[in-house]
C-alpha cells in the first residue's frame, strides 16, 4: 500500500487527453441516430466502454508503460462514472454498488468483444453487440458496429504507445 505512493504514474494530462478523445469518439451521433445504439445512459456508457475495450486491447501485452496507462486511464473512466452517477441523482449508499454493476457490465463487454475479435470473428462481435449493447432495440445495425470495430483495432494496433501515452490517440470517423 505504501508502495502506491511511490510509483511513477503517468502523466494525468496525457490520460485524461485519451479519456477525453475516446468519450468524443463514442458520441459520434452515426451510432445513435443510424446504427440504432439506443440514446440513453446506457447505450452511451456501452459505447464508452467499447471504445475504451479497444484501446485496453492494445495496450494489453506492452510492458510496464502500457499497464500503468491503462491502470489510469481504468481508474479515470470509473471516476467520471461516479460523477456522473452522482450527478444523475444517485445516492451516496448506491453509488458504489452501481460502480461495481457497471464494472461487471465493461469487463463482460470487453472480454466479449476482445475474445471476439482475436478470432477474427465478425459475427461473434454482431453477437456480444446484440447482446450486451443493443439489447432489446433493433438490432440491424451490428454489422456495421461490429465493422467499425475491427476498423478501430486494426488503426490502434499500429499507433505507438509513446504516442498513446502522451496522450495522442487516432480513431476514424465512424461511416
Amino acid at each position: 500500500m505504501i508502495l502506491k505512493l511511490f510509483r511513477k504514474n503517468p502523466a494525468p494530462d496525457a490520460v485524461y487527453a485519451v479519456y477525453t478523445a475516446i468519450v468524443a469518439q463514442s458520441r459520434q451521433p452515426v451510432f445513435y441516430a443510424e446504427w440504432g445504439v439506443p440514446d440513453t445512459v446506457t447505450g452511451r456508457f456501452d459505447m464508452i466502454s467499447l471504445h475504451l475495450a479497444l484501446v485496453f486491447r492494445r495496450l494489453r501485452h506492452e510492458k510496464k508503460v502500457g499497464i500503468e496507462f491503462g491502470q489510469a486511464l481504468f481508474d479515470l473512466f470509473f471516476k467520471d462514472m461516479d460523477r456522473s452517477l452522482r450527478e444523475l441523482g444517485a445516492g451516496d449508499l448506491s453509488v458504489p454498488k452501481k460502480v461495481r454493476k457497471m464494472t461487471e457490465i465493461f469487463y463482460a463487454l470487453m472480454t466479449g468483444v476482445n475474445e471476439a475479435i482475436d478470432r477474427g470473428d465478425r459475427a461473434g462481435v454482431e453477437v456480444v453487440l446484440r447482446r450486451n449493447v443493443f439489447g432489446e432495440a433493433e438490432a440491424g445495425r451490428a454489422d456495421e458496429l461490429a465493422s467499425y470495430l475491427f476498423t478501430q483495432a486494426d488503426s490502434l494496433a499500429t499507433q505507438p504507445l509513446d504516442a498513446i501515452a502522451g496522450g495522442h490517440i487516432d480513431m476514424a470517423v465512424a461511416a
